[in-house]
């Protein structure tokens, strides 16, 4: 069998192949899947991708199926319960960020009609097709997510620094990283160019 060329970073273990395969940098133009990520995206700071994978399902049951709604609804004695429950990473910054976000998520919804129509209003609704070869090319942040970040934390999220949502930009699509020598790459290409 022919082993598809992928980006190096794919190739740690099956769960990030399969990620790296099916997910990452696929356009994703559905408000819960911007929240799922960005929830994930936020647990991750300071922790690899894969530690947060690895508890995917955790954080989905946890967090009420990534509903904004249903985690903006969460209270003190549901913050003490997720502070005991090891299927998430176990901070109270962090859990406490997920609900703020959740309502500020909610805010952003009621101002734009969609968090989708917000977060492509970045770029203009098409996605940013990056070409590079190797993996040292790639940043970790551009003017275009100090924009996003500095938006987003004007408007009362948190933990939503400049890098933690370039990593959002490029899981959601709005930037295709892949390297252009990975099988993936005219595929999300293509699936970017596309109107918004």
């Amino acid at each position: 069998m022919i082993r598809q060329p992928r980006c190096p970073w794919a190739e740690s273990n099956e769960l990030m192949t399969r990620y790296h395969d099916e997910e990452w940098g696929v356009p994703v133009r559905d408000d819960n899947t911007h929240f799922a990520f960005l929830t994930l995206e936020s647990a991750q700071a300071g922790l690899s991708w894969n530690t947060i994978l690895q508890r995917r399902e955790g954080y989905r049951a946890a967090f009420l199926d990534f509903d904004p709604v249903a985690v903006g609804n969460l209270t003190q004695d549901d913050v003490e319960r997720l502070m005991m429950d090891a299927r998430i990473i176990r901070n109270r910054l962090k859990i406490t960020a997920t609900i703020n976000n959740a309502l500020r998520f909610q805010e952003v919804q009621a101002a734009c009609g969609s968090f989708t129509e917000y977060i492509w209003g970045f770029v203009d609704g098409r996605a940013v097709q990056n070409e590079w070869k190797r993996m040292e090319q790639l940043p970790a942040s551009t003017p275009l997510s100090d924009a996003f970040a500095k938006d987003l934390k004007k408007r009362g999220f948190k933990f939503v620094g400049t890098t933690t949502v370039y990593a959002h930009l490029q899981a959601a699509g709005l930037v295709n990283d892949h390297l252009v020598s990975c099988f993936r790459y005219a595929c999300i290409r293509s699936l970017g160019e596309q109107d918004m």
